[in-house]
């Protein structure tokens, strides 16, 4: 088997960042400030709803399923919130911020009122450093990682069904690659059929909504294809905006930190990422949030 520390990693978060702007993608995943030798990220205040509705909630399939309610999932958000909450978060306002803490919390009582798969057992795939992958392609060196949201267990069949929690307010695209890169995932990290596969748009629906099983020998021909595209342009450090040299929407924010333009709020310690701001993406209700 090839070294895993020499290949080359992929998501579904990477290839959508390469997807969107070669130049964005490495700045995201390749970039390195030279202070302290972390990663780069905007902070900003749906990303940080986003992470925080998605911590509750997954928090709760590690727990036998008599136990997830026990405690105020409200409470438990409130506690959490403490970690966006302020500057970091990408709020510069208290009125903002409660603002956005309020979806959330309206989202965490849907699932309280009527969770569905959530109150249903659910399974964790085990992996090193909880990150599960595999190798997608050993010949070229690929390895396809990433974490799904929620793995319900259908213990009469023995099978199992992704799901999938939405923050935002826009549907998830038609071609979107996050659904097949899961069902890729889930098929090579544990034994069980996926046999099922739903988005809850918890700001849109009160239950999840169930989409078609992605085509797995399909799926994985495109993912392949993509990563050896990012491989070749790691290997020939080339990462090109669409745009040329004046940049596009996507990379252009994230020069700003590169030219010391950017506000510096703080660091996770997690994923060692510096985390920065700015006044024209402060308090911005985009709604984008890839886990």
């Amino acid at each position: 088997m090839p070294d895993k520390y020499a290949a080359t990693w992929v998501s579904y978060s990477s290839i959508s960042d390469w997807q969107k702007c070669p130049r964005a993608y490495y700045l995201k995943n390749i970039y390195r400030s030279p202070e302290t030798g972390n990663k780069v990220q905007f902070a900003s205040p749906s990303l940080s709803l986003g992470q925080t509705v998605h911590e509750v909630i997954e928090n709760l399939s590690v727990l036998p399923v008599e136990k997830r309610f026990s405690q105020s999932l409200l409470q438990k958000y409130d506690q959490a919130w403490q970690k966006v909450s302020g500057k970091i978060g990408g709020f510069t306002d208290e009125k903002t911020e409660a603002l956005f803490k309020k979806r959330g919390e309206t989202m965490l009582q849907k699932v309280i009122a009527d969770p569905g798969p959530v109150a249903e057992l659910a399974i964790k795939i085990k992996a090193e450093n909880d990150l599960p992958r595999f190798w997608l392609s050993p010949a070229d060196e690929i390895i396809l990682c990433g974490k799904v949201d929620w793995l319900q267990y259908l213990p009469d069949t023995n099978q199992v069904k992704v799901l999938d929690f939405k923050t935002g307010k826009k549907r998830e695209p038609v071609d979107s690659l996050q659904l097949p890169i899961y069902l890729l995932l889930v098929t090579n990290t544990q034994k069980r059929a996926v046999v099922g596969m739903s988005y809850w748009y918890l700001e849109l629906n009160d239950r999840p909504e169930e989409v078609a099983l992605p085509d797995l020998i399909g799926a994985e021909q495109i993912i392949l294809g993509l990563a050896k595209e990012i491989k070749l342009a790691r290997q020939l450090n080339r990462f090109r905006c669409p745009n040329g040299e004046s940049g596009c929407p996507i990379c252009r924010p994230l020069e700003k930190i590169v030219q010391g333009q950017a506000e510096f709020v703080g660091t996770n310690p997690t994923y060692r990422q510096d985390i920065f701001i700015l006044p024209s993406l402060e308090n911005t209700t985009e709604d984008s949030y890839i886990l």
